[in-house]
């Protein structure tokens, strides 16, 4: 009987073979050319809207060039981006397993143990692509080893690459070799959206409102270099005297010339050079400088919603430790999405090709181990500890990171209350028998038995049975009677 074939979750058939091979390679000479345009020289505003609105059309080409253009030109934009997509790529990776079954835990061991490879960090910094382009493709490359069929490797294929189906622009579909539209082969790709707000995957990028900033801060730089060239240098300014020849004109302005760039120049005594320079630049060149950092922190705002940790800004309301948490709080949601992405699209793949399809499937986490404090637990647990709440040492020191000395090691720290020892004398009190004369059990003849000094045994037999105790004879069970009908001591 021929096996079934696996089904995606779109109910598409996996073609095994298709998996080990690469399908969307760059290639000279195709569609997918490795060659990129460069749409943001000589941008201004008009060029700016129609590249964002082709994008919008359903064709993102020259918005997808443009936001690799502002990672390369803009060091402050290349910077809080990086910053982002680091902070989620470097996060523990933890698998769970949702269900209790053998079989269930033996899935989520199996992809626990791919999942421990070096490349993973750099693999899912390049699927965190999305976060400034607004969506992503990584190809699945894998391979057969073992008995199993594994990921050999996760491969960042550029987004100029593939398109959106034009019924909702939301359904990817890839560009073949002849530069038509297929649909993505099931189980080969990770479609990894990260938007920064609702709607379509291709305005949800964080370099489209980017793209704004940095064109408007280009103009500013560009007209804050033409005002530094012109009035950051002293005017040179060369002075002759009546009768003066044409050649000795020519002299002094190639000297006025060539003293800005070495400093060093030659002319006649008769001749004179002055240099003026320019009065109250200092307001002019605050205003670029001011206009300009306002962007950066615009990014800031857009990328990490906050301006504290790549600004020195200190002190007043909501800095510091709020903004820090302000960032933490989107690395959560970050590693969020990219976790439900990547259980969507690898670990079901994973779990379907070399186990079959599953009602449950092991769960990828990404997430910050939440720093607990331990000195306000232990502040509020001593307490309770103390008026005999009984607390398992095992839990307590895996919550300290601690492990239990073994035998022959060397203890560091108070030693433990020595007990009560039996047949201790009781001590000034309440009057009341000490807990030491029971340690030894009941005594004989009394229905307490076990061996106790003449002095205690006569105290206590006194005070229960107003006799003296005989500590050589042994009753058995049940003779431990009280003239009278009374209980034994040791009988409750």
């Amino acid at each position: 009987m021929a096996k079934s074939p696996v089904l995606d979750p779109y109910g598409r058939p996996v073609d095994r073979k298709a998996l080990t091979e690469e399908i969307a390679a760059a290639s000279f000479g195709s569609v997918r050319s490795p060659v990129s345009g460069y749409p943001g020289d000589g941008l201004d505003p008009v060029r700016l809207a129609n590249i964002l609105r082709a994008a919008d059309q359903g064709d993102p080409v020259q918005y997808l060039e443009l936001a690799e253009t502002i990672e390369e030109r803009d060091l402050h934009y290349l910077g809080v981006v990086g910053t982002r997509k680091r902070a989620v790529s470097q996060l523990p990776a933890t698998v769970t397993t949702r269900g209790t079954t053998a079989a269930e835990k033996k899935h989520a061991d199996a992809f626990r143990d791919w999942l421990t490879r070096d490349e993973l960090q750099g693999e899912l910094f390049d699927i965190l692509d999305a976060v400034g382009k607004g969506y992503s493709f990584t190809e699945i490359i894998w391979e057969h080893a073992d008995g199993m069929t594994v990921p050999q490797r996760l491969e960042w294929r550029d987004p100029r690459w593939f398109r959106f189906q034009r019924k909702d622009l939301r359904t990817p579909v890839m560009l073949n070799e002849g530069g038509q539209e297929e649909p993505l082969p099931a189980y080969k790709f990770i479609f990894a959206p990260i938007k920064a707000k609702s709607g379509l995957p291709v305005r949800g990028g964080l370099a489209r409102p980017a793209a704004w900033a940095w064109m408007f801060k280009a103009f500013t730089q560009r007209d804050w270099a033409i005002f530094t060239q012109t009035y950051g240098q002293p005017i040179r300014v060369g002075k002759y005297g009546p009768g003066t020849s044409e050649e000795e004109k020519d002299t002094l302005y190639h000297a006025v010339v060539n003293i800005a760039g070495d400093c060093a120049a030659i002319m006649p005594d008769s001749m004179m050079m002055e240099f003026i320079e320019a009065q109250n630049i200092s307001g002019s060149v605050d205003l670029y400088e001011r206009r300009a950092d306002w962007l950066d922190k615009q990014t800031s705002k857009a990328v990490l919603g906050q301006t504290s940790t790549t600004d020195a800004v200190t002190g007043g309301l909501g800095s510091g430790k709020e903004h820090r948490q302000v960032q933490e709080d989107i690395e959560t949601a970050d590693a969020g999405l990219l976790a439900g992405v990547l259980n969507q699209m690898l670990v079901r793949p994973f779990v379907d090709l070399n186990f079959g399809p599953q009602k449950r499937y092991p769960q990828l986490k990404l997430a910050r181990p939440e720093a607990e404090d331990l000195k306000a637990w232990t502040e509020a647990a001593k307490p309770w500890v103390e008026v005999g709440l009984q607390v398992s040492e095992k839990e307590v020191l895996a919550k300290l990171g601690l492990s239990a000395p073994k035998s022959g090691e060397r203890i560091l720290g108070k030693p433990p209350e020595t007990p009560p020892q039996p047949g201790m004398q009781p001590g000034a009190g309440n009057g009341n028998t000490p807990e030491s004369i029971f340690k030894g059990g009941f005594i004989p003849g009394t229905g307490i038995q076990g061996r106790c000094r003449p002095a205690v045994r006569t105290a206590l037999y006194g005070r229960f049975f107003g006799g003296v105790a005989n500590c050589g004879s042994d009753r058995p069970p049940g003779a431990g009677s009280r003239p009278g009908g009374g209980r034994d001591a040791g009988s409750d």
